[in-house]
């Protein structure tokens, strides 16, 4: 009797199989986008510490637009990630806090097209909320006793933080050098600093931890973030559409949203 009804089974699936042969029969799963029934594709994206918040939030978007898709993100200083990548790790995107740290990728020939500058980012001190050693300005933070936190010279928030102290004239004598802005912040945070030195985004985000303190001097070294879709990714296809989406109309919202300045013009770059 089990084989006859197997049997039966067989007969109407090959049945329903005739009813449907002008659009195919198929009990197999949809293809994901990388060609393997069943299972998601992941683009991988390689980005500043400073992008988590806003990188996070377009990943979301793609991720619905792209029904079988996933994004995986590895959210880093520029430098460290700009040094797994041209040791071989394997990524679809790689979005940077500066164009120096860019250059490496792309000097390395790991560029899948020409890099893009995205958005602009500046300077901001972050102190504890009762801001105990009354920093006010950029040279206060030279001042005998202050514990100073930024970010190692080879980071971009350092780079920046290095420009600054040469074109004012101010040494810093910090107590920690980081290798992430958020590291930097985090000690702040934790009340191990009296202040830091991070981008203006990430005071932004981090409104209510800690107290932002804006300064002038910050406008002569203003970050160019960059972005590029690289060449040896396992999904080259999907690494070239969220490159467009950080680069579209919806990225620049979801960027000025976060602080970010625009974009300049890149004509004689």
């Amino acid at each position: 009797m089990a084989v006859l009804r197997a049997g039966r089974r067989w007969v109407a699936a090959a049945l329903a199989c005739l009813g449907v042969a002008a659009t195919g029969c198929s009990t197999s799963q949809p293809p994901a986008a990388d060609g393997r029934p069943g299972v998601p594709a992941t683009v991988t994206v390689y980005a500043a510490a400073s992008m988590k918040a806003t990188f996070s939030e377009l990943g979301r978007g793609f991720e619905a637009s792209h029904p079988g898709v996933k994004v995986a993100f590895n959210f880093a200083g520029s430098h460290t990630l700009a040094e797994q990548l041209t040791q071989g790790a394997p990524a679809d995107v790689f979005a940077s806090a500066d164009e120096a740290t860019m250059a490496k990728v792309t000097a390395a020939g790991l560029n899948a097209g020409a890099d893009r500058v995205y958005a602009t980012n500046r300077l901001s001190i972050a102190v504890p909320p009762d801001n105990p050693a009354g920093i006010a300005g950029f040279e206060d933070l030279a001042a005998p006793g202050v514990r100073l936190v930024i970010c190692a010279p080879v980071v971009p928030c350092g780079a920046a933080t290095a420009k600054l102290a040469e074109l004012t004239g101010v040494t810093l004598t910090p107590v920690s050098e980081e290798q992430a802005v958020s590291d930097v912040l985090a000690k702040v945070q934790a009340g191990e600093a009296d202040a830091g030195l991070v981008y203006r985004t990430d005071v932004i985000a981090a409104a209510g931890s800690i107290t932002a303190l804006d300064f002038p001097e910050s406008a002569t070294a203003i970050n160019r973030n960059s972005i590029v879709a690289l060449s040896a990714g396992p999904q080259p296809g999907l690494g070239a559409e969220f490159v467009e989406l950080v680069l579209s109309s919806e990225g620049r919202r979801v960027l000025a949203a976060a602080g970010f300045g625009a974009a300049e013009p890149e004509e004689g770059r």
